[in-house]
Order: structure tokens, then sequence, then C-alpha cells
């Protein structure tokens, strides 16, 4: 098994790959800019006896996607796991600068990705078929009012992508199937100018608290898995009740 995760030195991703790892995947791991992150994550994927590769680069550009898919080779896999909300406020209050580029990251690449992931992975193009995850918010359906409408309306057409792309390539040997993970604890909320949101909206989940990213991870490491051979077109919540 050798899977590709975009965005997986961090956060959600990193979870991902040390899972991945430990099952004994050799991993691809794509990132933006922290180098510091990528080899610390590599290296403890590493320690699991897997080979780990590491490649930098920027997936809102064509030339990002193409270098990262050649350095990856031959997959069985492709988690499509980087995203960002980058702002937190109200739609008006929200510059149109941040607007465009937060669902050119989180829609228009994760769009690219999955055509990528076809692409290598389709029988009719030579792969031997595979799993596509494509990774989504809880606030697909939930709107974020307040917070960020924007990267719910992006997060909103990858649960659209995941569905239709299913049905287009099932017959091709890849099966499409999404995680939507609720508020996680990550630095995902920093990043975007709010470091204690997870004190503040983790206790308003049913479950009483924000989720861990390694909850996450197990979730896509089972739809990675021969178990979930029959489970195509649909995105699994992973949100605490939300």
């Amino acid at each position: 098994m050798r899977t590709l995760v975009t965005g997986g030195t961090r956060g959600i991703g990193a979870a991902v790959a040390r899972r991945l790892a430990a099952d004994g995947h050799d991993l691809v791991l794509g990132y933006a800019r922290d180098d510091a992150a990528a080899s610390r994550t590599a290296s403890a994927c590493r320690e699991l006896d897997v080979s780990c590769t590491t490649v930098r680069g920027d997936l809102t550009t064509d030339a990002g996607i193409e270098a990262l898919f050649a350095e990856a080779g031959e997959l069985t896999g492709v988690v499509n796991n980087a995203g960002a909300t980058l702002h937190l406020g109200p739609l008006a209050a929200t510059p149109s600068d941040v607007v465009r580029a937060t669902v050119d990251l989180n829609l228009t690449s994760a769009l690219l990705v999955a055509r990528a992931a076809v692409q290598a992975l389709g029988r009719s193009y030579g792969g031997s078929g595979g799993v596509l995850v494509n990774i989504s918010s809880g606030a697909a359906t939930l709107g974020s009012p307040g917070e960020y409408v924007q990267y719910a309306a992006a997060k909103a057409g990858v649960d659209a992508l995941t569905l239709g792309l299913a049905q287009e390539v099932a017959g091709d040997g890849v099966r499409v199937v999404g995680v939507a993970p609720g508020i996680i604890e990550t630095s995902i909320h920093a990043d975007a100018g709010e470091p204690g949101r997870v004190q503040r909206v983790g206790p308003l989940v049913p479950i009483g608290r924000a989720g861990l990213p390694d909850e996450v991870a197990n979730a896509v490491a089972w739809l990675l898995c021969d178990e979930a051979s029959y489970v195509t077109g649909t995105t699994l919540r992973v949100a605490g009740g939300r």
C-alpha cells in the first residue's frame, strides 16, 4: 500500500499519516511551508518501518499538484486533506481576497487533487484502482454563520465532489469517500486568529468536547481498508453528534 496525504504533516493530516504508517502504508506527504513539522511527522512514520517521502509545494497551482503526484509514483490511496479556514468573522466583514483564497484552497485545489488522484488510481489510466478520501468538514451542513461561511460553502462543494465523482469512477476501480470532522483540537483555530476556539466551542458539542485528530484518522484508515470495500459516494461525519 502506498498512500499520498495532502496537508499530511500537521494536525489531522499528521494524525492520518501516523495511523496509516502503523497500518503498513508507505507514505508521500504533501505540505505547504512548515519544514520542521514535515520532518517530525516523517520521522515518526519511518519509526514504524514504512517509507515516507515529504514534498513541499503549493496545491493552489497546477505545477504544485503535478510535482506532488510525479514524486508520489504508483499509489493505492489518496487522502485529499489540505485546507484551512484562513479567517474568522462574518462574510460581509471578510476581505474579498480571503474569500477567494479560501475557496481556491478548500474547493478548487481539492477538485484538482481529486482529478489527479483518478488519473493515478484509475484502471483506464494505467492505475490498479484504489481509494480517494476527501476531507470535508461538519461546517458543510452547518453553514458556520458568523465564523466562516465561505469555508463552509467550499466544504459543501467537497461533499458534492465525493458524491458525484464516486459514481463517475466506480467502474474504473476507484472508491471515493469523505470524512467530515467537527471541532477538532488542531492549530487550524489559532491559524485563523482564535487560539481559544476549541475551549469556546467544544463544550457545545453534544458529546461534550472537541475531537482529537487521531479520532478522525481512525475513520480515514477504515475507509481506506478492505473492510470498507462496499462504501463509496458517502461522507462519514466525525463530529461528536453535531
